[in-house]
């Protein structure tokens, strides 16, 4: 097989228990790995050396060689409880972060082996989503019982917002620039609160800034482009939203009739976008014509995650 490291990868899984990894730009499908029969893949994430794939569902976080042969995981994370919903890494693949229906944000100690869970933030309910900020201290957090929390992982302080009551926060976002955080909820609002930190404050400062009604139904994410102009909203109304944060309206509109649009990923270069819908297909756009240029097809029922890191993208 060749090595995967070089290429242009884009990694899906979904409610079929499979995890694909695609030539992001050919569409051929070079690897399918099972993951677990009784879960749907709920988030992926690459490590930054580009080596190895998380991927996290019910009661499970599994850890994929990207560079043999091997479909099977190379780790097992185990005692993990209820739905795990979102994990990442620090940019040094020192650690990562997974949140979780079990009411915690857990901090992973990948250098150990086995990598074993060195840090614990409860935040008293089950928790939908999380985020690293770009300075690789705070992680943003978002709950079902509409709670946005932001975590300074070394001092273990904490701010706790509820921008909308009897609303679920369904995901979370921090620019690359460190000017704002996002926060979707499942009635189809974002809200946008800027980012302070001097060099006295314990931890960023929160001010709220803007309320996104972004879409008519549940949001299921939201993320910032790479260059921190653009934020991206995805929906069960069929659309994908992409707003400018200059003043946060919204310049592209991208729609799958009749789908869930259950996640996204710009390229590193802003211009085009990957989305993973439930009709199984993920889709590479093209932003600035919005429209679909390449279909990812071999899915046998709804892509809810994917993952790409590149460091550009084109035709």
């Amino acid at each position: 097989m060749e090595n995967m490291g070089d290429q242009l990868i884009l990694a899906t899984g979904g409610y079929d228990h499979t995890i694909k990894v695609w030539q992001a730009h050919t569409g051929n499908c070079i690897k399918t790995m099972r993951f677990v029969e009784t879960s749907q893949v709920n988030a992926l994430d690459r490590t930054p050396d580009k080596t190895r794939l998380a991927a996290c569902g019910y009661q499970c976080i599994r850890l994929y060689d990207l560079e043999s042969n091997c479909t099977a995981p190379v780790i097992n994370f185990d005692g993990v409880q209820k739905n795990v919903t979102r994990l990442g890494f620090q940019e040094d693949g020192n650690w990562m972060f997974t949140a979780g229906e079990d009411h915690h944000v857990r901090i992973w100690d990948m250098i150990s082996a086995p990598p074993h869970c060195s840090r614990v933030f409860d935040c008293e309910a089950p928790v939908n989503a999380a985020c690293l900020h770009p300075n690789q201290v705070e992680i943003g957090m978002g709950s079902q019982n509409g709670s946005v929390f932001l975590w300074d992982v070394k001092s273990e302080k904490h701010e706790r917002i509820v921008p909308e009551v009897d609303a679920s926060i369904q995901d979370v976002a921090i620019s690359p620039d460190g000017r704002y955080l996002a926060a979707a909820n499942n009635k189809g609002n974002c809200y946008i609160w800027s980012l302070t930190s001097s060099p006295d404050q314990k931890m960023s400062t929160l001010r709220p800034t803007k309320k996104i009604p972004a879409h008519s139904r549940y949001i299921l994410r939201c993320k910032f482009s790479p260059d921190s102009r653009l934020l991206l909203t995805t929906s069960g109304d069929g659309t994908a939203c992409i707003w400018k944060t200059e003043d946060f309206t919204k310049w592209r509109e991208l729609c799958i009739e009749n789908c869930w649009v259950w996640d996204a990923a710009f390229s590193a270069d802003s211009k085009w976008l990957f989305t993973a819908s439930s009709d199984g297909v993920a889709r590479l756009w093209k932003l600035q014509t919005k429209s679909p240029i390449r279909d990812y097809t071999g899915h046998t029922k709804a892509i809810t995650a994917l993952s790409f890191k590149d460091e550009i993208v084109g035709k």
